[in-house]
């Protein structure tokens, strides 16, 4: 174990920060005893110019994800529920398909729920909306579909995690006053679960996304849930990660369980857990993971073995937080990390011969279905990712790029040049269930409009080939390509994270 490599390192990584002048961060190293570095650089909030420390708070955002892990493990401990409950025997209101969905799939990112966040933007509802717990909890309880079959697939979702808060809440339990009395205050945490981002938060980090005109605040209006909802501080954070990695109360016998691969429903296993998920240290086992949410971006990565890890807490959004955790592991252990994938797959669009299922390559980044992923080089000249939630595989084959995204084998070929939408793409489309509706203009410039008043939003289509167009939209840091899939008089329009929507001529 090389301390003083990776202390280094964590050093040149918040100097850039400081450096730069802008929001900043903070990197703990630590074993299992005692924190070993600590590198501070930027600032945690830019109009009072206060600096970055292992004191300052952040939203944890996706980190939250295996504290509500934990707290079902101690529940079905306690003999009030099993992992192969299926979600409906502890949720009611549910509709049939999300009802039948096993607790841990729910967990491990293979259930299929739709995302809420990206099905209610693709409905045209902004993430920056301000909805209720209530409000998200009917909305995603009444979609009565499914992305995948549970089990045949991974692909990332916090929908499981706010049924199951729910799930919680109506058996009479507070799931944040639980993850106090038996997490936060016996070892002396200063975490909370604030309903939204309305809520005060002492000493909290601003998050900011840098833009042409300089840095902004980001935003987040819907109620954040188990699924990302937790704050608190590196400090924290440390604390607790040192708990687990010590099997000590309370974190007594969480690792294994939460760290541990879990499997399809044919066998094969994914490196995703319950709110834990492996990453890719040759020669290690090292199990962590992130957090985002517009302006914050965080990971943690965890070394069992060595009893060791590392904390990277950024408020700024152009941070790679899984990439900073693997460099400041990467020193320490002397791995050698995987080189980028440069050259072995052409650039460009590439579409599967049906479905909304796409693919866009450019510059070793590799776009699927609107979420991105660096590329690697892997065995025998693959391209794959370094994500368990979107674990990517691919090679060049001929004219087509095939392999595995989401653990499903898919065959990917070049889009058609100049493609036109015809005359049957334009009209109005309408979804009865949520009340939706947009207009598409077909033609030369294709668009598709959607939102009412002030938040209507023209948008241009972007033909894959005659029946499959792409959408591109932009909020704030964050962006939406969705796919439109023309099939009659009905019209799908889906993103990586939302596959369900179907809409009907109006």
């Amino acid at each position: 174990m090389r301390w003083h490599k990776a202390m280094e390192t964590a050093a040149e990584i918040a100097a850039g920060w400081t450096a730069d002048g802008g929001p900043g961060g903070a990197i703990l190293l630590f074993d299992d005893t005692s924190i070993r570095a600590e590198a501070f650089g930027g600032l945690a909030n830019l109009e009072l110019m206060l600096p970055f420390t292992a004191s300052t708070a952040v939203r944890y955002a996706s980190i939250s994800k295996h504290f509500m892990a934990a707290t079902l493990l101690r529940l079905q401990e306690q003999g009030v529920l099993s992992l192969e409950d299926e979600l409906g025997r502890h949720l009611s209101g549910l509709a049939d398909l999300p009802a039948a969905v096993p607790i841990g799939r729910a967990l491990d990112m293979t259930s299929g729920l739709p995302d809420a966040m990206e099905t209610l933007w693709l409905l045209g509802v902004p993430w920056t909306a301000d909805l209720s717990r209530t409000a998200l909890r009917d909305f995603v309880s009444a979609i009565d579909a499914l992305n995948f079959a549970p089990g045949t697939e991974i692909s990332y979702s916090n929908t499981g995690y706010r049924l199951l808060e729910a799930a919680l809440h109506q058996s009479g339990r507070d799931y944040g006053a639980l993850l106090s009395e038996w997490f936060f205050q016996p070892l002396g945490l200063t975490m909370t679960l604030p309903e939204d981002e309305t809520v005060p938060v002492p000493a909290l980090a601003v998050g900011y996304h840098r833009t042409a005109a300089g840095w902004r605040r980001g935003r987040y209006g819907l109620h954040v849930s188990a699924s990302g909802g937790l704050t608190g501080t590196a400090q924290d954070l440390v604390t607790w990660l040192q708990a687990l990695l010590t099997d000590a109360p309370p974190a007594s016998g969480l690792l294994p369980h939460l760290g541990a691969r879990r499997h399809l429903a044919d066998g094969r296993p994914t490196e995703y857990g319950l709110g834990l998920a492996r990453s890719p240290v040759p020669g290690h086992i090292a199990v962590g993971h992130g957090g985002s949410l517009p302006g914050y971006k965080h990971h943690f990565l965890l070394l069992p073995a060595q009893r060791a890890g590392v904390v990277v807490l950024t408020n700024r959004e152009d941070a790679d937080a899984h990439g900073l955790a693997l460099r400041v592991i990467a020193a320490l252990t002397g791995a050698d990390l995987p080189e980028p994938a440069a050259g072995l797959l052409p650039q460009g669009r590439f579409v599967t011969e049906s479905g909304p299922f796409w693919i866009e390559q450019e510059g070793g980044a590799l776009t699927f279905m609107g979420a991105s992923e660096t590329l690697f080089r892997g065995p025998e000249e693959t391209a794959v990712s370094r994500s368990a939630h979107l674990p990517v595989a691919l090679r060049f084959v001929g004219d087509a790029i095939e392999g595995e995204i989401g653990h499903v084998h898919r065959r990917f070929r070049p889009i058609v040049p100049d493609a036109v939408l015809g005359p049957a793409w334009g009209g109005t489309w309408v979804n009865a269930q949520h009340a939706a509706r947009f207009e598409i203009a077909a033609g030369e410039a294709p668009t598709l409009s959607i939102g009412t008043g002030p938040l209507r939003v023209t948008l241009p289509l972007d033909p894959l080939d005659e029946r499959r167009a792409l959408t591109d939209r932009t909020a704030g840091p964050w962006r939406q390509r969705a796919c439109l899939v023309l099939d009659g008089d009905r019209l799908r329009i889906a993103g990586n994270r939302s596959r369900v929507l179907v809409f009907e001529r109006g």
